[in-house]
């Protein structure tokens, strides 16, 4: 136990740092709606939900609730997948690819209204003597919701409605067409929940109503267990004072060192922003191999097609020309990787690359973490003399045993989910938000210790999968500055480093899909 946790925290903490991955490298800013925010990946805490795993892969960055007229729909010319790996030879086992398509009403027109002639002689005629409708330039002319908290999913006042479908690959992602998830109300094909305008269009506080609507119990192919199923717009739920930490930690030694000002009241300058969730919560057994371990590895990506050619005559369904073989442009495992370990010059090269191929491009920046340099530049904290940093690239590339290494060499979140092993899926109410940190105790000449009977020891947590309240800023910090080494080998590695602004479980529904109702785009 101790000699696996020490590991996954020393590969993570050292990849991780300052916010989850937004932005993270120069060609995705150029394509925000495949930006893939966050990825978690947990032992299900809901009541009644033991035994099933979560995953979460949010996308579109530092979303503006009030960024309308047209919101933040998902990209129909994108694939967004989701991939676990249960077999340890670092490829995917089992793919959930999401396609998304945009569809007007009214025969393509959207919301259109009959413009009254000016000089009082009724409607603006068609050729055929019928009402001439115009399209109105908004998604939606009235509202959805009602002063009573309830909804109104069949309305004519919505002009847009996004919709996906759903495909299970098994094997190698792109080796099979896979199967689709069936709808349970007939055919194949799901809806996505409009993003919430605001109190005018959803009044009465009703959109948490009309969006649970959109929550489906699903028959996954090859999976005897229902599953649970949702995608749409929540609440921005990583924490993370992101101006000053991206201006070099413009804060002071003494504020980022005080454990005391953890909590600090710091402005989130997220908090106020949404993200677009796709998430599932599936069986494990559905996920692990048959007859084999009981660890998985995760992580999302998203691809656009090879080639795109823009229509100088563009319509609304078909602004561009697009085909070829999918590249994929965005990757996502262990939260921070691209941001904070990658350089610069390969951080496209990651987005684009696949887990088995890691070592081979990146063990360079695994071995000779920078992180730990640029803090010993900013704030004279010594950086860990143990260089290369063996320990990080066994926890970064492997797992480590007997806790979640599953025999791959790759980076990739890793989740046990053998509860009888690792305990039962911690309520929300008792989690540890510095994950397993609570776990190990520091010594002078050898490596921390796990001791699981400290006060606050959580397992369960960041680097064993990730749960949205685990406080990934504050534990990278910690353990990038050499927390599970000896006090030898890392003088700074006892530094309560923190960007003070602490992530709470309780900002946090304890219910699938577990991330809050979405920031409303005007406020009551």
């Amino acid at each position: 136990m101790r000699s696996l946790f020490a590991a996954a925290f020393a590969l993570v903490f050292s990849s991780t740092a300052l916010a989850s991955s937004h932005r993270e490298a120069p060609f995705i800013t150029k394509n925000p709606k495949v930006d893939n925010t966050d990825f978690y990946m947990f032992n299900s805490y809901e009541t009644g939900r033991a035994g099933f795993v979560t995953l979460i892969s949010n996308f579109q960055p530092l979303q503006h609730p009030y960024g309308g007229p047209n919101y933040f729909t998902m990209d129909p010319e994108a694939l967004y997948e989701i991939h676990v790996e249960n077999s340890g030879d670092s490829v995917e086992d089992i793919t959930f690819q999401f396609r998304f398509q945009n569809v007007l009403s009214n025969g393509g027109l959207g919301v259109a209204l009959p413009i009254a002639r000016p000089d009082g002689g009724g409607f603006f005629p068609t050729a055929d003597g019928g009402v001439s409708l115009i399209p109105i330039p908004l998604i939606n002319a009235g509202p959805l919701g009602q002063s009573d908290g309830g909804f109104a999913r069949t309305t004519g006042f919505q002009g847009l409605q996004e919709q996906y479908q759903v495909r299970v690959i098994r094997g190698p992602r792109r080796a099979t067409a896979g199967d689709l998830v069936p709808n349970p109300a007939g055919g194949n094909t799901f809806e996505k929940p409009m993003d919430n305008v605001g109190p005018k269009t959803f009044p009465g506080n009703s959109y948490a109503n009309y969006a649970n609507s959109f929550l489906y119990t699903v028959n996954i192919p090859g999976c005897a267990v229902p599953a649970k199923m949702f995608v749409g717009s929540r609440k921005e739920g990583f924490a993370v004072n992101l101006g000053t930490i991206f201006d070099l930690v413009n804060a002071p030694a003494a504020v980022i060192t005080d454990p005391t000002l953890r909590d600090a009241g710091l402005p989130n300058t997220i908090s106020q922003m949404n993200v677009t969730t796709i998430a599932l919560e599936v069986s494990a057994s559905c996920l692990t191999a048959a007859g084999g371990g009981t660890v998985l590895g995760g992580w999302s990506t998203a691809s656009l097609r090879q080639a795109r050619v823009l229509n100088p005559t563009a319509r609304y369904d078909a602004p561009s020309r697009e085909g070829g073989a999918w590249v994929q442009v965005s990757r996502l495992g262990n939260p921070l990787v691209n941001e904070v370990v990658i350089g610069l010059p390969d951080k496209d090269k990651f987005n684009s690359s696949e887990p088995k191929d890691d070592v081979a491009n990146f063990a360079k920046y695994v071995f000779n973490p920078t992180l730990p340099a640029l803090i010993e530049i900013l704030f004279s904290a010594p950086a860990p003399r143990a260089i290369p940093r063996n320990d990080l690239v066994t926890a970064f590339l492997t797992g480590v045993a007997p806790v979640n290494a599953n025999g791959a060499t790759s980076e990739m979140l890793r989740l046990q989910t053998n509860v009888a092993v690792v305990g039962p899926a911690t309520p929300a109410a008792n989690q540890n938000d510095l994950g397993a940190l609570d776990c190990f105790v520091r010594s002078q000449s050898a490596p921390a210790a796990l001791m699981t009977m400290n006060p606050g020891c959580d397992p369960h947590g960041f680097p064993n999968g990730r749960r949205p309240g685990d406080d990934v800023v504050d534990i990278a910090l910690r353990v990038a500055m050499g927390y599970l080494l000896s006090t030898d080998d890392a003088p700074a590695g006892g530094v309560p480093f923190h960007d003070a602004i602490k992530q709470h479980s309780s900002d946090f529904d304890a219910v699938f899909p577990y991330l809050k109702t979405p920031n409303a785009g005007t406020y009551p």
